[in-house]
């Protein structure tokens, strides 16, 4: 008897931390989502957002987390709707939306709103997310005066993903900081077909887009960036992002909606 319950206490051991690593595993997902309005239809699309969709979204399980408008025409200041939500997990996101599609309050309201016309333009883009392991904690909450945020978005060359991460975990978001830059969230693709293995997702905080220039602009001539970013290139055999540096680093300036948990 006493051998049967050492072997058990031997088992326990064991496997208890592979158990709390299952545990851990339910970590919450995040969903980019993209929206592209035919011309004239976002302040519609916007308007079914914070009557209707943002509640349904709570309703079935969704958490809001922010939802941005880009502030240049060029990048869609007219027909653009940017979002971010949170998931229990995967699954939990297709049972979410599936409910939220067959909700009679939805298709009431996706009904009455698109009475002068189609809204989108096209399917919305979604992107399923992982946090990098140096994300700040998302804190949801309005910010104490007026800003902009800017999505950025790396492409790296094939293999590079984790000496960027590292660059970032290591150097960049501190020097961020240090430029008066605020970081609120970065975020892998957690799907091959959308880069889970070459790109970095993640938003910053301007006092203004002005302010935003300014920031990268002394961030740039920092020496301390200056020198983090030769030896990460030295040591991965050239820069850590596709080049030319247009096509492996993207950039949107973007002002929250008035809805937005984030502002």
């Amino acid at each position: 008897m006493k051998r049967l319950t050492f072997l058990a206490l031997a088992l326990t051991s064991l496997f208890a931390p592979l158990l709390h690593a299952a545990d851990t595993d339910a970590s919450p997902v995040y969903e980019l989502r993209i929206y592209t309005c035919n011309e004239g239809k976002l302040d519609a699309l916007l308007s079914r957002f914070r009557d209707h969709t943002c509640k349904l979204f709570e309703k079935h399980g969704m958490g809001n987390v922010g939802y941005w408008v880009p502030v240049d025409k060029e990048n869609g200041s007219e027909t653009t709707l940017i979002y971010v939500l949170e998931h229990k997990s995967r699954e939990a996101a297709k049972e979410s939306f599936k409910a939220f599609g067959a909700d009679p309050e939805w298709k009431a309201a996706a009904k009455a709103s698109e009475v002068n016309g189609k809204i989108l333009a096209k399917a919305p883009e979604s992107i399923f997310m992982k946090p990098t392991d140096f994300s700040p904690p998302l804190t949801i909450a309005k910010g104490s005066k007026p800003r902009v945020f800017e999505m950025r978005t790396y492409t790296t060359p094939e293999g590079k993903l984790p000496a960027l991460l590292a660059r970032f975990r290591d150097h960049t978001m501190k020097l961020f900081t240090k430029h008066g830059m605020t970081n609120l969230a970065y975020w892998t693709p957690t799907d091959p077909d959308k880069g889970a293995t070459n790109k970095l997702i993640y938003i910053l905080a301007h006092d203004s887009k002005e302010a935003g220039l300014a920031s990268f602009t002394t961030f740039r001539a920092d020496p301390d960036w200056i020198k983090a970013k030769a030896a990460s290139e030295e040591a991965n055999g050239g820069p850590l992002t596709i080049q030319p540096q247009a096509e492996g680093v993207k950039s949107i300036y973007m002002k929250a909606t008035d809805f937005s948990p984030i502002q």
